[in-house]
């Protein structure tokens, strides 16, 4: 470990006339102080209301200009919120962007980062157009979407600097001219020294340290996270000697560790100058410690930190803040002068004062044309119900209003109004309704990217088989399609555990290493969580990952990243970023609480913003793939355990034929009752639909094949329309997915209204199964289950038909 105690002069000025030198470095404080400004009048803005919450880069200014100079176009970061400085010096972010965002205010262009969706601080850059097309990710500072829970940008990091190795390494994406220049490109991730604590955080600079890619990590130390100091938080209370085993020596391999003062200007700049130079061009793991930093306006806007720190503390706090340490070096130094810094100081202030207000000035006039216009059409109404009058007056008294205020009065005058029919009503109620469109695109738009390449928009081309087409195992048919898929497209790798050398636990991918390389089919450690922001940050940059989760089960181990980063990457850009990366795993019918593999209510609650596919075989699985190779979004893909030794016939197109996302599959028409059920428990019912045969019950059954999207074309309410009633059968807990299916059915297709009796479900019981056959047959559906159920249901309808069996 490098640590650094630079003489004062550090910067290497040996080129630059001294004009020059001082033009640079004023320049640094003034972003640098324009940055605390920012900071000071944010926290304010939000203690008078005007916004509802802040959190701010203070104290870490210096440190982010210097890392700044060494963020080159093409590089990536991956950070947290508070980078604000970085963003300013690297020209990512305006300050009048930046109150835009604190204000959240979703008009187009005001905060480019996320529409106003995400609070100050949030950055993002525009890596696709609105037609989801790639824009030259080489010639711009990128910036993934940050997200707020610490430590959770650690994951996709990882895959950011990954997909630099790729580059560099493999020869065959040469041609992706826009996405890398030689995988020169590094990509820089910041963490607080608090978070360092968490588990994700451990796992990336492992999993880092093994691939050895270029990957920079900032670690902000003010020795608190919120209240609690770092001997509650870090062993030693000091996360880079913790790290030391991490060092590269001569004999191993590892990372470059740097531990520099966060007050010190000169030495700040040539540990990052030194450190990316390392990191780009050896592609080795870089961390830089900055200590004794500070937060001048305690964490956040919630509360003071003056609760929690000492007097002593806060004593230093003010002596060291970084900002006032730099300006006693530039004086010292003869850099500049003290009335040239007053100026400029006081420019500053003036400077951000403006920014704010034109922001906000902004944010508001956005809405007056919408305020003014309920207004009027409210006092129209008002001459026939003089109640609306107040809704009127005090609306128009409103002088900040928000569109919250706008639409609250508009909705309250429409109801109160009910009885009274006028012109003027209908042509607010007339308004209103034209707002749902253009509220929707604020506020709820682009939960997926739904450009040119959406799944939906996929050729569809149905599996060919002829009287030559073979029958093998349903493993043999992945494990085909896998292989003309990456032949066809090399942008296609694949990763996980066991995937590489042994082609997966169940050899899809078998014999795909030695024939495709280590670079495109590749072994990890047990790493969930990275292994899923491997797959995100390789597909920010324009790669076609499958991130491979060995069972269902383990996802829960990942399920932070998929939920707080990937599934609403696209929601959270307001569509300006996408990842197209597929989750490959198995689940279903296996034995034992681990390996049982169906907490499907789990993912249909975290992971709106990705597709969950759950095929009930190899063929229907392969042919997801298809469509999931050919299109731009993210996908969760669920094999069945149980299936990869069942025969199946290879289709003669088993690279190209595609199964659309969202289309139920009626599996066997009947005419008493829809069975709706997916993956394994499929074969179950279709068992239980021979005995039942036998009793002259005639069984409908439906495979939607995907969950989300779920039934587009409403063939369960069809379905209903003929036999009037709906039994689903799934694995999971009871209420789980089956109330999902229920509600979709039921409420969105309206299948409520074809039923003649109670629609019923039948799950796995509360529990995990136990182990073992008998485990498996007392926990989850069997047939003699399905067929008692739907035999009762059979006898409730016509009891004298279908006498009770019990």
């Amino acid at each position: 470990m490098q640590n650094e105690k630079l003489k004062p002069n550090a910067i290497d000025a040996s080129e630059l006339s001294f004009n020059e030198f001082k033009s640079i470095v004023i320049n640094d404080y003034k972003i640098a102080y324009e940055s605390r400004q920012a900071s000071v009048l944010g926290r304010r803005e939000v203690l008078t209301g005007k916004a509802k919450f802040g959190i701010f880069g203070d104290g870490k200014e210096v440190p982010q200009v210097a890392m700044a100079k060494a963020f080159k176009n093409g590089d990536w970061r991956s950070g947290y919120y508070r980078d604000q400085t970085f963003a300013f010096a690297a020209g990512i972010s305006t300050i009048k962007e930046f109150f835009a965002q604190l204000y959240a205010n979703p008009t187009e262009g005001a905060d480019p980062f996320s529409g106003g969706r995400q609070m100050n601080c949030h950055f993002a850059t525009k890596s696709i157009n609105k037609d989801g097309s790639w824009n030259d990710l080489t010639q711009i500072k990128n910036v993934s979407s940050d997200i707020s829970p610490t430590g959770g940008q650690m994951a996709r990091l990882v895959g950011l600097a990954y997909a630099s190795k790729l580059f560099r390494n493999n020869k065959e994406l040469d041609y992706l001219k826009n996405f890398s220049v030689n995988g020169n490109e590094v990509a820089f991730g910041t963490i607080g020294n608090a978070s360092t604590s968490e588990g994700v955080f451990f796992e990336a600079i492992n999993a880092a340290g093994v691939l050895q890619v270029p990957m920079a990590i900032s670690i902000w130390d003010d020795a608190y996270g919120i209240s609690v100091p770092a001997k509650y938080q870090t062993t030693k209370e000091d996360i880079s000697e913790v790290l030391k085993g991490f060092q590269r020596d001569a004999k191993n391999p590892g990372y470059e560790i740097y531990k520099v003062k966060g007050w010190d200007y000169p030495a700040l700049c040539e540990v990052y100058e030194k450190g990316i130079n390392v990191c780009r061009e050896e592609h080795v793991p870089v961390l830089i410690h900055v200590t004794e930093l500070t937060q001048p306006q305690g964490h956040s806007t919630s509360g003071s930190h003056e609760r929690y720190k000492s007097k002593d503390r806060l004593k230093w706090e003010s002596e060291h803040d970084c900002i006032l340490k730099m300006r006693e070096w530039m004086l010292e130094s003869a850099i500049v002068s003290e009335e040239e810094l007053v100026e400029l100081e006081k420019e500053a202030k003036v400077f951000v004062r403006n920014a704010q207000k034109e922001a906000w000035n902004e944010f508001l006039d956005s809405m007056k044309p919408e305020q003014k216009l309920v207004v009027d059409y409210i006092t129209a109404m008002a001459k026939n119900q003089p109640e609306l009058a107040k809704i009127s007056s005090q609306l128009a008294s409103t002088a900040d209003a928000q569109r919250r205020e706008i639409f609250v009065a508009a909705r309250k005058a429409i109801r109160l109004s009910t009885s009274q029919h006028s012109p003027e009503r209908d042509e607010l109620l007339n308004w209103y309704k034209n707002q749902d469109e253009i509220n929707y695109d604020r506020y709820n738009s682009k939960l997926h990217t739904n450009g040119s390449d959406s799944p939906d928009k996929i050729t569809v081309l149905n599996a060919v088989f002829d009287e030559f087409s073979k029958m093998v195992d349903g493993r043999e048919v992945l494990n085909a399609c896998f292989d003309e898929n990456f032949a066809r497209d090399p942008r296609l790798v694949a990763f996980g555990e066991d995937l590489g050398n042994i082609g997966d636990v169940n050899q899809g991918f078998a014999g795909l290493q030695a024939k495709y390389g280590e670079l495109r089919v590749t072994d990890t450690g047990i790493r969930e969580m990275t292994i899923m922001g491997q797959g995100i940050g390789l597909a920010m940059r324009g790669l076609k990952p499958i991130a491979e989760i060995q069972y269902l089960d383990y996802l829960i181990f990942a399920l932070n990243v998929l939920s707080d980063d990937l599934a609403s990457l696209s929601y959270r850009t307001k569509g300006i970023q996408k990842a197209p990366v597929i989750i490959r795993t198995r689940g279903h019918r296996l034995e034992g609480v681990w390996h049982s593999g169906s907490p499907i209510s789990m993912l249909l609650g975290s992971l709106r913003g990705l597709h969950l596919c759950v095929p009930r075989n190899m063929t229907q699985a392969a042919g997801m793939y298809n469509t999931l190779f050919r299109a731009d979004e993210p996908a969760v893909v669920i094999e069945c355990l149980n299936g990869y030794r069942l025969k199946e016939k290879l289709p003669n197109n088993i690279g190209e034929f595609t199964v659309p996302l969202g289309y139920a599959e009626v599996l066997e028409e009947g005419t008493d009752i829809t069975v709706v059920s997916y993956g394994s428990t499929l074969r179950i019912v279709q068992e239980a639909a021979e005995e039942l045969a036998v009793f002259g019950i005639s069984l409908e059954i439906i495979d939607p094949q995907t969950l989300l999207p779920f039934d587009i074309n409403n063939v369960c309410s069809a379905s209903l329309k003929k036999t009037n009633k709906l039994l689903v059968v799934d694995e999971d807990v009871p209420g789980g997915a089956s109330a999902y299916i229920l509600q979709q059915i039921l409420e969105n297709q309206n299948g409520y209204f074809h039923l003649d009796g109670q629609p019923k479900t039948l799950s796995s019981k509360a529990h995990r199964p136990p182990f073992g056959s008998d485990g498996d047959y007392f926990s989850k559906p069997s047939v003699d289950d399905v067929v008692e159920t739907i035999y009762k249901m059979m006898h409730d309808a016509n009891p004298s038909k279908f006498p009770s069996l019990f």
